[in-house]
């Protein structure tokens, strides 16, 4: 198997505001875009031939990929001009793929090395119409959930209503396909919710018989909201292989793993506490703290008595001085002033929720810091409460607690009442 397929053109609504300017596969992690992680693990998997069906921020999106992968595999794209659902992007593949088997993912499915190639291998071995993927996980109410006999899926049972009895098993968005599923594409109706579904799709090709179910052998991540980031940064992470090209120096601690590109520059006083990827053009310290499972882009400045940990910090911010960023991932071009703090956990520890498309939801982790999107500048003392998001263009002015989400382009300023009385009035 040569030929790879990624479904990649969905708008990302619910990664806002970190999506607002490019497209969830842009998003970076561990070093690089979401997506560049994909294409490596094609790569690796002898997958030189890829097509990718692009839609929301096209041409950002087919801009990045050809500069990074175009030398190293044939790389063509077709954009989704109306997103009616998986099936219908998935059929925009077929004139590519037809007569060969191909492997198909969708462009936020993240998983270990070995995946894609365990999974081509299963496939071709076992003759099958279809191959899908599965993982067993704790909850899988939030997806399609696959029943399995042997080798072979039986059933698919798309996100099981509360009490139904279904199994861990889930479907993890990764499958190699042939010409089978062409033409079940061509007889998918519309779901309820008005969209062509890939789902609907292979339940057909299991209901005829031969669809493969192939356990994932390595760690698997579907990147569906904000707090996903993190899970993938800390990952990817924890597989990767320190490098120091970068200046340190004297009176710097570096302990476990590190990333330092070159052009980077950690100063004396800074402590770095792996694993942790710092970027070109950055500048670490002095005497600061950089906790495990943080990813600085590039060109970010974190300064004198600044903590971070466990977070992602997109290119171009600045984090100054005195302040904590924790669990959190912060967008491009944003400036924090002194003090400001993201508070990252509930005095009652329970899980952190968060807005999404207007509905709270559990992220499910006990420690969540602030979302914060491209362009937001912070005043001096500015206290985020944990799961709070500020939006592209946000500001707070000084001493703000921010409690609730801010939109795009709005102020938060705080009202404090003051008087000036003589000292001898109170002594």
């Amino acid at each position: 198997m040569r030929k790879a397929i990624v479904l990649a053109a969905g708008e990302s609504t619910r990664m806002l505001p970190l999506s607002a300017n490019r497209p969830k596969h842009l998003l970076p992690v561990a070093g690089k875009p979401l997506i560049f992680h994909t294409i490596d693990a094609l790569s690796e998997a002898g997958l030189r031939d890829v097509l990718f069906v692009v839609g929301y921020h096209a041409e950002k999106l087919t801009e990045a990929i050809n500069a990074y992968a175009s030398e190293r595999m044939t790389v063509s794209f077709v954009t989704q001009e109306e997103r009616r659902g998986t099936a219908h992007a998935a059929g925009y593949a077929e004139e590519f793929a037809r007569g060969d088997n191909a492997l198909m993912i969708y462009g936020d499915i993240m998983a270990g090395l070995g995946t894609f190639k365990g999974l081509s291998e299963f496939h071709e071995k076992g003759e099958f119409d279809l191959t899908l993927s599965v993982k067993p996980i704790e909850d899988s109410s939030a997806y399609g959930v696959v029943q399995v006999e042997g080798r072979k899926a039986t059933d698919l049972i798309e996100k099981p209503r509360p009490g139904q009895v279904a199994g861990n098993l889930v479907n993890a968005g990764i499958y190699a396909v042939g010409d089978s599923l062409w033409e079940a594409i061509r007889k998918t109706n519309l779901s309820p919710r008005g969209e062509y579904e890939i789902t609907d799709s292979i339940q057909m090709l299991i209901r005829e018989g031969n669809v493969g179910a192939y356990t994932l052998p390595s760690w698997w991540i579907d990147v569906g909201r904000p707090w996903d980031l993190l899970e993938a940064n800390r990952l990817l992470l924890s597989d990767m292989p320190g490098r120091i090209e970068g200046v340190v120096e004297e009176g710097a601690t570096i302990l476990n793993t590190a990333v330092i590109e070159e052009g980077a520059r950690v100063k004396a006083g800074a402590y770095v506490e792996g694993p942790v990827y710092i970027s070109e053009g950055d500048v670490v310290g002095p005497n600061c703290y950089l906790r495990a499972y943080t990813y600085l882009g590039k060109r970010v400045k974190v300064g004198n008595a600044v903590e971070v940990k466990n977070s992602i910090i997109m290119e171009g911010t600045n984090v100054g001085h005195l302040s904590y960023v924790g669990d959190s991932i912060i967008g491009a071009n944003s400036n924090f002033g002194a003090g400001t703090i993201t508070a990252n956990l509930r005095h009652d520890n329970k899980s952190v929720s968060v807005t999404v498309k207007g509905a709270r939801v559990n992220s499910g982790r006990r420690k969540l810091g602030a979302i914060i999107g491209d362009d937001v500048k912070t005043g001096i003392g500015t206290s985020i409460s944990p799961g709070v998001v500020l939006h592209q263009g946000a500001r707070t002015g000084i001493g703000v607690i921010v409690d609730r989400d801010i939109g795009p382009g709005q102020l938060v300023i705080a009202k404090q009442e003051k008087r000036i009385i003589d000292r001898e009035l109170v002594e």
